[in-house]
């Protein structure tokens, strides 16, 4: 059981790690073109807005994902866990938002599956650190 959660934990970090990365190339790409034609139909922000919107949440993403493999600030790291889950969950099945087709209807319910997946590995996180500090003795 040891071995499935220490797994987990490091799942959850490599999903947000990866995600938060996307997140920041996504916002360099708007950022060159000035955020013309940048759009998220699951994304609750357009233009110039949701370049700023992502590159805030993809440098907060590395920021915590960095803290909370460190061992400090792993409630903050399973609160983004848990944002990331709601974003995810009502931009795509909540909102107005219309799948072109079964193929990406899949993609957003496999994404918000490993998105749930990274938030119990947070949660699990909160529980243990990833790696056991030694003490002096």
């Amino acid at each position: 059981m040891k071995v499935v959660s220490f797994l987990i934990r490091i799942y959850s970090l490599l999903f947000h790690l990866l995600l938060s990365l996307f997140m920041l190339g996504l916002s360099i790409v708007g950022y060159a073109s000035s955020g013309a034609g940048l759009s998220l139909g699951m994304a609750p922000w357009t233009g110039s807005q949701l370049v700023g919107s992502l590159a805030a949440l993809g440098l907060g993403g590395l920021l915590f994902v960095i803290l909370a493999f460190n061992g400090a600030q792993r409630f903050l790291y399973m609160i983004w866990t848990l944002v990331i889950v709601y974003l995810l969950v009502n931009g795509y099945f909540l909102t107005n938002y219309r799948f072109s087709g079964q193929d990406e209807f899949q993609f957003a319910i496999n994404l918000a599956l490993l998105a749930l997946l990274a938030f119990f590995g947070g949660i699990l996180l909160l529980r243990k650190p990833l790696f056991a500090k030694k003490t002096k003795g």
